[in-house]
């Protein structure tokens, strides 16, 4: 289970400048949601409260029913990937998407899984390859491994596709469903793109002047 409550959440910095005002939502389990509109009006900011990236101003965030204000993001079982694919240049693929594994599994098992994720990212062959010697593509399906690997309950993806060509935003929209009907995770995509969204969206949370403006059921 999965279910995400925001109720009532502002966020605003020292200098006084608001960027979420009051926002309510409510995200079913296994939900793929959508947070779409220009830049500045606090998308970023709206995931990275989920997360736990930054403290709430004001505001309750529940994770199934429990309220995690103030659990670190650790603790949240969540898993992000950035618009940034954050690799670390002087690791394998094969050891950027297992690093931090070995507290939680032993050698063994962090091949198995691996081997599984790269099978269904179609990386299998480049494991041994570093990220400088990657196409874009390449690296954000790393990114996406490194994420996925974890197998959280929550999945948060910050404009991952915004530096890619249209070509590659397709081939890679679709690989982010598949991937999100393979692990019944609850997903939350940040974009600006409006035909992301609509391919990607079960609901699309639209995002002007701070506020929920709309919000759009796109199942089809």
């Amino acid at each position: 289970m999965a279910k995400i409550e925001i109720r009532n959440v502002s966020k605003s910095y020292q200098n006084g400048i608001l960027v979420l005002d009051n926002i309510n939502l409510t995200i079913n389990d296994q939900e793929f949601i959508v947070i779409q509109g220009p830049s500045g009006v606090g998308k970023t900011s709206l995931i990275r409260l989920i997360a736990g990236l930054e403290p709430i101003t004001s505001g309750e965030i529940y994770f199934d029913h429990k309220l995690v204000n103030a659990l670190l993001p650790s603790e949240r079982g969540i898993a992000m990937v950035f618009q940034s694919d954050a690799l670390f240049p002087n690791l394998s693929v094969y050891d950027n998407i297992a690093f931090g594994l070995s507290d939680l599994y032993n050698k063994n098992e962090i091949e198995e899984k691996i081997k599984e994720i790269a099978d269904l990212l179609e990386i299998n062959k480049l494991l041994n390859r570093k990220s400088p010697q990657l196409s874009a593509g390449q690296q954000q399906r790393v990114a996406l491994g490194r994420a996925m690997i974890r197998k959280a309950k929550i999945y948060l993806m910050d404009e991952p596709l915004s530096s890619l060509d249209n070509k590659l935003k397709k081939e890679m929209c679709a690989l982010i469903l598949k991937i999100h009907q393979k692990m019944g995770a609850t997903t939350i995509y940040v974009t600006h793109d409006e035909n992301e969204a609509k391919y990607l969206a079960d609901r699309i949370v639209v995002i002007t002047d701070n506020k929920i403006n709309e919000i759009i059921d796109n199942r089809h």
